[in-house]
């Protein structure tokens, strides 16, 4: 039989370590965390615009969301979103944003392996715009265009990249489908100069390599196993994830809701070095007049690096 591999080729692992704006890749929301990152064809809130913007054509009303990512190392990772659909335009429009502070750590050089007395810093953003459409109750489509900048010490990068998705709903069956091109766009050169002391002297830097987008493909299932017996839902998704820069992986998920009040998730990824833990997430629903409230938190952990705590609250107008 033929291996993943084969049908659907992937010489990333030759790659790893050589496109820039890695930010780009991390998750940023609580519910796909604790789901074990399988969004793709179910994320129909604010995170939608991050995961597959052909999604927020299917979600309810406005959506408006935030999350905080404890990231491993003292980085921290925020996310803001909102969604609003033009109902005369028959369009929905988003806007996100989407920002990684690495913090101050001390810089060290070849002769000063223990420190200069000097910090530095990544600060890493995107801004993205988005619109999607949906042409039937079953199918969507969208478009994000987004403006990246990276940014350590007194060197920055800045390039436009583009999410494209879509999604298709299989009929009254409980199936559904998303697939996604996510960060496709154009090569950044850093500006900027670095000046160290090395053995020869003080050096200034002003030449630096290009670096290339972080391009990911996303093929994402969900099935509606479970819905209003006996006030239970659940949701069993998969999603294959092809980056450029490394072999594609396979992770399965689980959302369960009991009386659309109380949210149970879990997940795990297949064949990701330092993942060897299942992910777990749980939510909570608090309907408050004619808002719809969310609150989430997602649980993951890296062998070596530690645990990554996200929690975030997702707002239906």
């Amino acid at each position: 039989m033929p291996t993943s591999a084969q049908v659907l080729p992937s010489f990333g692992g030759d790659r790893a370590g050589t496109i820039g704006f890695q930010f780009l890749k991390i998750p940023v929301d609580a519910r796909s965390a604790g789901m074990g990152q399988t969004a793709a064809a179910n994320a129909f809130d604010a995170s939608s615009l991050f995961w597959n913007p052909a999604l927020a054509a299917q979600a309810s009303g406005a959506q408006v969301g935030f999350t905080h990512t404890a990231y491993y190392a003292d980085v921290s990772l925020e996310y803001a979103a909102a969604t609003v659909p033009l109902r005369r335009a028959g369009l929905t429009v988003g806007i996100s944003v989407q920002a990684l502070n690495s913090g101050d750590m001390d810089e060290t050089t070849e002769l000063q392996p223990f420190g200069t007395g000097r910090t530095f810093r990544f600060t890493d953003v995107a801004a993205g715009l988005s619109v999607s459409q949906s042409l039937t109750d079953l199918f969507s489509y969208g478009v994000t265009a987004k403006y990246v900048r990276e940014s350590v010490a007194d060197v920055t990068a800045n390039t436009v990249v583009f999410d494209l998705g879509v999604f298709y709903r299989v009929g009254t069956t409980g199936a559904q489908m998303g697939v996604a091109i996510r960060n496709f766009g154009l090569d950044a050169a850093f500006e900027g100069e670095l000046t160290r002391t090395t053995l020869d002297g003080v050096v200034t830097e002003t030449d630096f390599e290009s670096v290339t987008p972080p391009t990911t493909f996303l093929l994402g299932l969900n099935y509606t196993a479970l819905r209003d017996v006996a006030q239970h839902d659940l949701q069993v998704s998969g999603q294959l994830t092809n980056p450029a820069d490394n072999a594609e992986t396979f992770n399965v998920g689980a959302e369960y809701m009991w009386n659309e009040l109380l949210i149970l998730r879990a997940g795990y990824r297949f064949a990701v070095e330092e993942y060897s833990w299942p992910s777990f997430g749980a939510g909570l629903m608090l309907p408050i007049d004619l808002l719809q409230m969310r609150f989430d938190y997602g649980f993951s952990r890296l062998d070596r690096l530690g645990a990554i705590h996200r929690v975030g609250l997702n707002v239906q107008l």
